[in-house]
């Protein structure tokens, strides 16, 4: 929830920030669709609702929405003030922005969930409510500890914290004072302090607040939905001002966001909307956030448009072969929807896994080969040090500093609050008001002119020696250098000119959203922060049982949800990929740790969780001879008659779409039916546990002619072809099929698909 307070605050609800738009882009709606791939392209010609895209990590689904709006609107279906984005930080509502009005489509809103409903909220209040519009509050902590201490409890100032959340998500669940004991009871939630203590502070503070005219901003989406609900004229007024909705990251939704779309989509809810999310990817439950609506959206909409993107340009095979693994191994709901990602790069290098005695020397050795990565060309603002809480950061902000290495971190002070970025904008903008200024006579150009602006503040074409606040102010002044830099090409690009003017104003407007540029460091972030970046190397630190999975989480969902943290975590690197974890806290400690759960399977040596995952998902695993050499290719598959890349497991297993025509030999088919009910028979086992129905369609219409052939066949794994691939290929021969040798053991369990 905090990220969705700084985001409200930071946000402008009203003006979109002045990018570096290309006005010579070409104008027709075709254009438009240049570039995409073909899922990207259905999204973006699907113009009418409900459309719902499921968009795997890394596979550019803000490219998709954004030319589906731009499309809309270059073709004359939308008009551009009456289509409403909306998101969840202002750093992706500013970037939807910049990227809309690259491609034409100025006049789109989009915002946060928050910031559009402020902006109703403000403009219909006086003729809804009457008065002025009650103070937002800014941070609540002070008012829960206020409310708290008028109960008689005393609270420390870490629970405080938990105390804050919990109200806040009986509100985004929808839940009051009164119904919060029996409520969380009844899920069986974990709750920082006795439930009707609780129930009583979050009363009292609901009192206070209201008797103070004041609102937090949970209060600003239920006052929003509440008068769309009560006075139909204006619902009526907003539905008739926006027509077409646009909602990412559709499965971090909670049930009161959930309340005020419905309000703003109107009956039916789903006209013109259009839903994107990954459930693989919910990790803000304990906010409220929820994949339900995502996942049911189908149910809601049974006439819904689905689109799966599955092609993941942003990392190699090595790291979504990892992802993918990882994911095979989860369990519950939202793991039935899981997509399978296809790496659309080339190959790059496997994921190392380090395993360390103690903390500090897995973080001093992090730090070391983070230096030698930067002595390869790799800039530090291209790596992460990612970990489970904010506490494990110390260690690896030390290790970093003793060698010298810049980093900065995730979810510290904001770029432009820093002191010396408010100090370079004053100093900006008197330059840019002045006809003449002698700190920017002979500068060549617009950067030059930065420069010489900023080295009075102490900008040096260098960076000083050491790390520390010399080093961290040189670091601020130097991000502004380089915006200024890649301004200037842009605009060029495009055919403007590039004055201090109007890098003041891009200045102002990325301050406005929060969009700073990036600081030449190492990133150290929590999982969490992390969600919605990416680098070209990640390191993922501290992977240990107790911290990840955290040892709070107890129940099967809150296990699951931190596997989709790490798997959050390992679709952030684009290239170099490592996880490591240490045995003891100290050195010298007790070497007590054990590596996390969610790693077994996957890292060479380790046994899998289930019968299936060990072999394959791995690294180093022995595989030699004909089984090595016909090891499947990674890659997209794609259907052998229409060539479209297939996504559902029986579809991939038959490499075609399942309403493609079928090649299939029937009499061939009728013929391993046969001989597989003789071999269930024999074994006493169900006849899918030696080959499902689809594994025996793949095979009679490839027709396999070797063992190679047929161990490219999904279903065949390395068991199966020892125990059944002679048989297979003599009938695939038309003959009569050997007996299977008796001392075989029955191998690995048949897909269910």
């Amino acid at each position: 929830m905090e990220r969705m307070q700084e985001d409200l605050l930071s946000g402008s609800p009203y003006d979109a920030p002045h990018g570096w738009a290309d006005p010579g882009a070409a104008t027709g709606p075709d254009a438009v669709l240049a570039g995409l791939d073909p899922e990207q392209r259905a999204v973006a010609t699907s113009l009418h609702g409900p459309v719902c895209v499921l968009a795997g990590a890394g596979t550019g689904k803000t490219r998709a929405i954004t030319h589906r709006i731009a499309y809309g609107v270059r073709s004359g279906v939308y008009q551009p003030a009456q289509v409403l984005a909306v998101t969840f930080t202002a750093r992706a509502a500013g970037e939807m922005r910049g990227r809309l009005r690259q491609l034409g489509a100025e006049g789109v809103q989009a915002r946060t969930f928050h910031a559009a409903a402020l902006r109703q909220l403000q403009y219909f209040w006086p003729r809804a409510v009457g008065g002025p519009v009650p103070q937002l509050l800014e941070r609540k902590v002070q008012l829960v500890a206020e409310s708290a201490g008028r109960c008689g409890l005393r609270v420390q100032r870490t629970e405080l914290r938990d105390l804050t959340a919990e109200i806040e998500w009986a509100k985004v669940t929808q839940i009051g004072p009164d119904d919060y004991p029996s409520a969380v009871a009844k899920i069986g939630r974990d709750t920082p302090r006795d439930p009707a203590e609780t129930a009583q502070v979050y009363r009292v503070y609901e009192e206070t607040k209201s008797r103070r005219g004041a609102i937090d901003f949970e209060d600003v989406l239920l006052l929003t939905a509440a008068i769309l609900e009560d006075r139909p004229d204006i619902a009526d007024q907003v539905r008739s001002q926006y027509r077409h909705f646009t909602v990412d990251e559709y499965q971090d939704v909670s049930p009161l966001q959930q309340r005020l779309l419905d309000q703003w989509t109107g009956p039916g809810g789903g006209a013109s909307l259009c839903v994107v999310g990954d459930a693989s990817q919910t990790i803000y439950s304990f906010t409220g956030a929820t994949p339900d609506y995502l996942l049911n959206f189908r149910t809601r909409h049974p006439e819904a448009t689905v689109v799966k993107l599955v092609r993941d340009y942003r990392s190699t095979p090595q790291v979504v072969h990892l992802a993918n693994a990882l994911l095979s191994q989860a369990r519950g709901e939202a793991a039935r929807h899981r997509l399978e990602l296809v790496s659309q790069r080339e190959a790059g290098p496997e994921p190392v896994y380090t395993e360390y005695e103690d903390e500090p020397t897995e973080a001093e050795s992090t730090a070391r080969r983070i230096k030698d990565l930067l002595a390869t060309g790799v800039r530090a603002s291209e790596i992460a040090v990612l970990f489970r809480t904010n506490g494990q950061s110390e260690v690896y902000e030390q290790a970093l500093a003793d060698l010298g290495v810049p980093y900065q971190l995730k979810g510290a002070e904001r770029f432009f609050e820093r002191p010396e970025v408010r100090d370079a904008g004053i100093l900006l903008r008197g330059a840019a008001r002045a006809a003449e200024d002698p700190l920017t006579e002979g500068a060549p150009d617009l950067a030059g002119q930065v420069r010489a602006v900023l080295a009075t503040r102490g900008f040096t074409p260098e960076p000083p020696a050491g790390s520390g606040a010399v080093r961290d102010r040189w670091e601020s002044l130097a991000a502004l250098v380089r915006l200024a830099e890649e301004f200037q090409r842009t605009r060029a690009a495009s055919g403007q000119g590039a004055d201090l003017a109007a890098y003041v104003a891009e200045l102002d407007a990325r301050a406005a959203a929060q969009h700073a540029p990036a600081v030449e460091g190492v990133t150290l972030a929590s999982l969490h922060a992390a969600k919605g970046l990416e680098w070209d190397a990640v390191y993922l630190v501290g992977l240990t049982e107790g911290t990840l999975p955290i040892i709070y989480a107890k129940t099967d969902e809150q296990i699951e949800e931190e596997r989709r943290l790490l798997y959050v975590g390992v679709t952030r690197a684009r290239k170099h990929l490592s996880l490591s974890w240490a045995l003891s806290r100290s050195p010298g400690g007790r070497a007590s740790r054990k590596p996390s759960r969610f790693m077994d399977g996957l890292r060479p040596g380790s046994s899998a969780p289930g019968a299936r995952t060990g072999g394959r998902a791995g690294r180093g695993s022995a595989e030699t001879g004909e089984r090595s050499a016909a090891r499947r290719a990674r890659g997209p598959v794609k259907c052998r008659v229409c060539d479209r890349v297939l996504t559902e497991a029986v579809e991939r297993k038959l490499r075609r779409c399942e309403d493609c025509p079928s090649t299939m030999d029937e009499g061939l088919y009728e013929r391993l039916r046969e001989w597989r009910a003789g071999q269930a028979k024999g074994q006493g086992v169900p006849a899918y546990v030696v080959f499902t129905d689809a594994t025996l369609m793949a095979i009679a219409e490839d027709v396999p002619s070797s063992t190679r052939e047929l161990a490219q066949i999904s279903g065949v794994g390395a068991m199966k072809l020892d125990k059944y691939g002679a048989s297979v290929l003599s009938l695939c021969a038309g003959e009569e099929p050997e007996e299977a040798p008796d001392d075989v053991e029955d191998g690995e369990p048949g897909d269910p698909a």
